[in-house]
């Protein structure tokens, strides 16, 4: 049972890693003007309730199996992914808005939190692979 956990959270964290990258390209094709705003933010938009989905899906896997560590190191970004999509403004195509991507600087606070949750995948990706590693073992 606890292997099978490991390794249905090792296949999606590859997908929320997949998903990182895919933010940090097209964002950064938005920041070198090879794709307009429209068409970047619809991209990204597409992506954001499956990314949130399988973050929740992961923290709640670690809760069930009670796994508290990795449980309490999945919540807070799973908590910030709900409170993204909660807070859209009202008139908003999403959490990517294409009039307001460039303003106030959100096209590099986007690029920011897309690095950051790529370094987080990452380290929880090597996390879940050595518990699996270990829960095989100990089977």
């Amino acid at each position: 049972m606890e292997a099978a956990v490991f390794i249905l959270s090792l296949v999606d964290c590859c997908a929320l890693i997949f998903l990182s990258v895919y933010f940090i390209i097209t964002l950064s094709d938005l920041e070198c003007d090879y794709i307009n705003a429209r068409a970047c933010c619809s991209k990204l938009n597409k992506w954001v309730i499956p990314e949130m989905v399988g973050q929740c899906l992961s923290t709640m896997l670690m809760l069930v199996s009670m796994h508290w560590f990795i449980f309490l190191l999945n919540l807070p970004v799973a908590a910030w992914n709900i409170y993204r999509y909660v807070k859209v403004p009202m008139g908003n195509m999403g959490v990517f808005d294409p009039t307001e991507i460039h303003n106030r600087g959100q096209l590099k606070s986007h690029m920011k939190e897309a690095m950051i949750k790529l370094g987080y995948h990452l380290l929880c990706f090597f996390i879940y692979l050595y518990s699996m590693i270990l829960a095989l073992i100990n089977d």
